[in-house]
């Protein structure tokens, strides 16, 4: 058995466990060994190991029956224990109970009889009180202080209580003399002002316990006030040592805020009298200073340090809320701000509109000044509308033209200090102008800088751009005014950036905003015109472009650039005729990209690149042309062609195609004629064009290139 033992290993495996007992038998290995293997003798050991088991299984199961009646009866026993144990646990409660009744009723009975006591003590206490009262009275009546109390400096707190409560009994007799008497006395004033210079003396040491065991003395006497007053007269001395007032004041107010509650009883009162204080005297003497020198000599300056000085006082005003001052604070403190400011911010407005005015007069004189210029009155009125009509309808220059020597009297500089002038009015109107009056100030100052911006410079600028427009039949190409034109986008879009970004957020919830955004369409639609007749007039001034490049062309071509003496002796790729007009046409170009933008830029650009390709048309139908000629013809349309790719104008470029495949006919072969009018880019041509073309080949003459094309 004890073998058998052994073999029970963990984790126990039945196959492995087989395999173990195989192996301690003699003969009972398969895989060789000192015996051969015996299948008997392995079947008998297997008998007789598992009759073993069966013994062993017997002896197991008899002891886990005596383990589990063992178990049966500990339970019983225990159950029997707990159930004692509730016994003697229900008993305990009820003794408890009985014990917590008993000490209730005794508490009762004391409670009964404390309050017994103190109904018989209370009336002993009093008259006890009353009697020392009456006796201290007595003193005061005699004239004479002789009570420890009254002489003895050190009881200064108990001698303050029993001033004050006879200062209380003697208000309420009916005899004047009594009265006189007490006051007369003098005692009542003095302890006060002792009190008041114990207090003193206590802030100085930075006493705090001393201090607040003082201020509940005084509490209840007359001068109470004046200690608080004393107390927020120290707090300030030495606090006021730098130049930055604002700093100054909130430290200090962030110092007595920890410390006012340790001494006062009512620490909000204290503190807001003590700002009180600080904005009725500091702030008010030193807003007064900076103002009031610059009131009437400088505007600017006194703008700027109104702002300055507003939105300082306002920021101390938000640190302040922080502290508690009281139920209504916001109130409170809205009240002080608007004592020290209300006399400036009443005519605030009217200041900042004649700064502006003045201001933005001498930033456009100065520059014209700068420029030697002498600013023309611009005519108003049913004149000057009836003018306008005209040129609306008929774009015909009225009035004399003037000569601007390329001047657009437009100004980045002038347009930057305006809007600069005009944005920091615009904060100080959000900040300083009452929330009732924003809307209707913003407007004024926008309607100022619509009177200076976009009327004096940009609409003056525009009237004189088109005053100078040169003629029609000038012969000199001037795009003068694209460069107004340019100038006058850009303005616009900084016009109309600032009216979003600073305009915007003071007009969107009030009435005013309907009414600024139809002044700002009224201004820029009737600039829009003045550009549109000037665009107009200025796109008729490409005759002289076209002039320009005829001038080239006569100058620069020959008759023996198409139709040369030696026909071998051709070396250039193209005319120097082409050169030299490809590279004015890149010129006028971008000049025009740059001076205009949008729909604009391809209406000029689509009439110049028409122009231009008539031009050449008729230029090429002036000369005869061998077959090197034409070639040279060829390269010089498809230069002409690279430059018409500028345009960026699909028009512009399908007619620069179809004239580079009208020259392709210049050069083909006789035979193949026909083929080449039949193409995609020729077949929609009328005839007569395509024979115009064949004509100018110098070899038309001949009877086979006439039969072929007939």
């Amino acid at each position: 058995m004890a073998a058998t033992a052994e073999l029970f290993e963990e984790p126990f495996v039945a196959d492995e466990y087989i395999e173990r007992l195989a192996w301690r038998i003699p003969g009972g290995g398969s895989r060789g060994g000192a015996e051969a293997f015996d299948p008997k003798r392995l079947l008998e050991e297997f008998v007789n190991h598992i009759q073993e088991l069966q013994v062993m299984d017997e002896r197991i199961q008899r002891k886990v029956e005596k383990l589990e009646q063992h178990c049966q009866k500990e339970a019983k026993e225990f159950a029997k224990k707990v159930q004692e144990l509730q016994k003697s646990n229900q008993v305990a409660f009820q003794h408890f109970q009985e014990l917590d009744e008993h000490i209730s009723y005794v508490a009762t009975k004391v409670c009964h009889l404390g309050d017994q006591l103190e109904g018989v003590n209370t009336p002993r206490q009093r008259a006890v009180e009353a009697q020392k009262l009456m006796k201290y009275f007595n003193e005061f009546l005699d004239g004479e202080l002789k009570s420890d109390v009254f002489t003895n400096s050190e009881k200064i707190k108990e001698a303050a209580d029993i001033i004050q409560k006879l200062h209380l009994i003697a208000q309420e007799l009916p005899f004047d003399s009594l009265m006189d008497i007490f006051f007369f006395s003098g005692k009542y004033h003095d302890l006060e002002l002792q009190l008041i210079q114990e207090f003193t003396n206590a802030q100085r040491r930075g006493e705090i316990s001393r201090m607040r065991e003082v201020a509940a003395v005084l509490l209840h006497f007359k001068g109470y006030s004046h200690c608080v007053d004393v107390y927020i007269k120290q707090c300030q001395e030495g606090a006021y040592l730098r130049n930055d007032i604002f700093e100054d004041t909130a430290i200090l107010c962030q110092r007595v805020n920890k410390q006012v509650g340790d001494i006062f009883s009512s620490p909000e009162t204290v503190l807001a009298k003590l700002i009180q204080n600080i904005f009725e005297i500091k702030l008010q003497s030193n807003v007064k200073d900076q103002l009031e020198e610059h009131r009437k000599s400088d505007a600017e300056q006194y703008l700027k340090n109104l702002y300055e000085l507003y939105t300082r006082t306002t920021n101390l005003s938000s640190k302040l809320m922080e502290f508690n001052l009281g139920t209504d604070k916001q109130t409170f403190l809205s009240k002080l701000i608007k004592s020290i400011f209300i006399s400036y911010l009443e005519n605030y407005i009217e200041v900042e509109i004649g700064y502006l005015k003045s201001r933005s007069a001498m930033i456009l004189q100065r520059y014209y000044d700068s420029k030697n210029h002498q600013k023309r009155s611009i005519g108003t009125g049913g004149i000057q509308d009836l003018k306008e009509r005209i040129r609306q309808r008929t774009n015909l220059p009225l009035g004399p033209s003037i000569d601007t020597h390329g001047e657009t009297f437009l100004s980045q500089e002038v347009v930057v200090n305006l809007l600069q002038e005009t944005k920091q009015a615009f904060e100080r109107c959000h900040r300083l102008s009452d929330h009732s009056d924003l809307p209707k100030n913003a407007f004024r100052i926008f309607s100022m800088l619509v009177e200076f911006l976009c009327i004096e410079h940009i609409d003056y600028a525009l009237e004189t751009g088109l005053a100078g427009i040169p003629s029609p039949d000038s012969k000199s190409a001037n795009l003068y005014f694209l460069d107004v034109v340019h100038q006058a986008n850009t303005i616009f879009h900084l016009f109309d950036k600032q009216f979003n970004d600073h305009l915007m957020p003071l007009i969107s919830s009030s009435p005013k905003l309907s009414e600024c955004l139809q002044k700002k369409k009224d201004i820029i639609e009737q600039m829009e015109m003045k550009l549109d007749v000037g665009i107009d007039r200025q796109v008729k001034t490409l005759n002289c472009m076209i002039g320009q490049m005829k001038h080239i062309l006569a100058a620069e071509q020959k008759k023996t650039d198409f139709k040369p003496e030696d026909e071998n002796s051709v070396l250039i790729q193209y005319t120097n005729a082409c050169v030299k007009v490809c590279g004015y046409v890149r010129k006028q170009v971008e000049k025009i990209r740059k001076s205009m933008d949008g729909k604009n830029v391809d209406t000029v650009l689509m009439e110049l690149g028409v122009r231009f390709h008539r031009l050449i048309y008729e230029h090429l139908q002036q000369y005869s042309y061998s077959c090197m000629g034409g070639m040279l013809a060829i390269c010089d349309v498809a230069e002409y062609r690279k430059c018409a790719k500028d345009f960026k104008i699909p028009l512009v470029l399908q007619l620069f195609d179809t004239l580079h495949a009208l020259c392709n006919l210049l050069v083909v072969a006789p035979d193949n004629l026909k083929q080449v009018c039949s193409g995609e880019q020729l077949a929609n041509l009328d005839k007569n064009i395509l024979h115009s073309f064949v004509q100018l080949r110098a070899d038309y003459r001949s009877a086979r290139l006439a039969r072929h094309f007939s």
